[in-house]
């Protein structure tokens, strides 16, 4: 039921609120933050004049001041942060974090394997948002103004079993304005991922559409015809082969759910041990119970996706500086790939 849970949630999904709006033709002129307060649920003053400010909001694909007036057929996108407080408190835990930058408007974090990003059905306690709030209230820091119950601000997510580097917003102006970076794909983030199989050397894109499969409704399923689903674009290249396994490097163009482990199934190349994917089982190989054998013992070094977060690139929301950070692969990643290459340099050995 956890990992379920957690994993229904998509990196983007239900984090903001995507809209175009076109204003009537005898729409008479108003303030733009009084003309969307009106027209979407549960969005305080605030939290629309932070979006203006940030360039969240566009009219006419132009940025506007908060005092601007909406005229008739204005064409309105806006991106804004959804309001994620819940009937219950949320708990604030001791659980140690792994920071890697932090100032007064946001914090990067780095996430370990197995530790679920946000609270929900069978999740309540031991995740990272319950770890930021005990960490951001013992510095009596105020985080996300407007939201009655204090909550860090996440940007995005990553999956509980993927390891690596989270921005996370202490601020609603710093929410709005990495969100749009996320919705403009500028945000900078490469994955590194053990996949079953030879992948060829070069550069990759594979374009296909992500949607919830029909049949299994806690995976995600590739729509060929990209007839369903939203529209998902992978970047990815071969850094080392070894034969029955490959590391490679993925950048994300969009950011769906499982977005790498299901693009990397369709090519029947899925990420070694992702037990949902199909990665738990011996894709390529030899028949010999030695072989059988290694394999099985790798699994139990790595017992979850071969899946890292490790580099993340974004404009700093107040300084417009570029901030670059990037990340070790984990311990187990590092296990598993030199368990491969000795595998790998033995099976050389005894064919000479």
């Amino acid at each position: 039921m956890n990992e379920n849970n957690e994993e229904e949630k998509a990196e983007d999904d239900s984090l903001y609120i995507e809209r175009e709006i076109v204003a009537d033709p005898k729409q008479e002129l108003l303030r733009i933050d009084k003309f969307l307060m009106d027209r979407v649920a549960n969005v305080s003053r605030t939290r629309v004049q932070n979006s203006l400010r940030a360039g969240a909001i566009t009219v006419n694909g132009k940025q506007v001041k908060p005092n601007y007036k909406v005229r008739p057929m204005d064409k309105i996108l806006l991106v804004i942060p959804k309001d994620t407080s819940k009937s219950e408190e949320l708990i604030a835990e001791d659980i140690p974090l792994d920071i890697r930058y932090e100032d007064e408007h946001l914090m990067v974090i780095h996430k370990p394997a197995g530790m679920v990003v946000h609270p929900g059905i069978g999740n309540r306690s031991g995740t990272l948002v319950n770890a930021l709030k005990f960490y951001l209230d013992k510095k009596d820091i105020p985080v996300m103004a407007g939201n009655p119950l204090n909550r860090p601000g996440l940007v995005h997510r990553i999956d509980k079993d993927t390891s690596g580097l989270l921005v996370i917003a202490k601020e609603e102006f710093a929410m709005t304005h990495l969100g749009k970076q996320f919705f403009d794909h500028s945000i900078e983030r490469t994955y590194q991922a053990l996949v079953w199989g030879d992948v060829d050397a070069g550069d990759h894109t594979i374009h296909a559409n992500i949607g919830r499969h029909p049949r299994f409704r806690n995976r995600q399923h590739v729509f060929p015809d990209n007839e369903e689903g939203k529209d998902a674009t992978t970047h990815y290249s071969l850094i080392e082969n070894m034969y029955y396994v490959s590391l490679i490097e993925c950048k994300l163009e969009t950011g769906r759910t499982h977005q790498i482990r299901v693009h990397m199934q369709s090519l029947h190349h899925p990420i070694f041990n992702d037990a949902k994917y199909g990665g738990d089982k011996i894709v390529k190989g030899t028949v010999f119970s030695k072989y059988k054998q290694f394999v099985h013992n790798t699994f139990k070094v790595m017992p979850r996706q071969a899946l890292h977060a490790k580099t993340l690139a974004f404009i700093h929301p107040h300084t417009n500086e570029k901030m670059s950070f990037d990340s070790e692969l984990p311990e187990d990643f590092q296990a598993t790939l030199s368990r491969w290459r000795n595998y790998l340099s033995t099976r050389k050995r005894n064919e000479l």
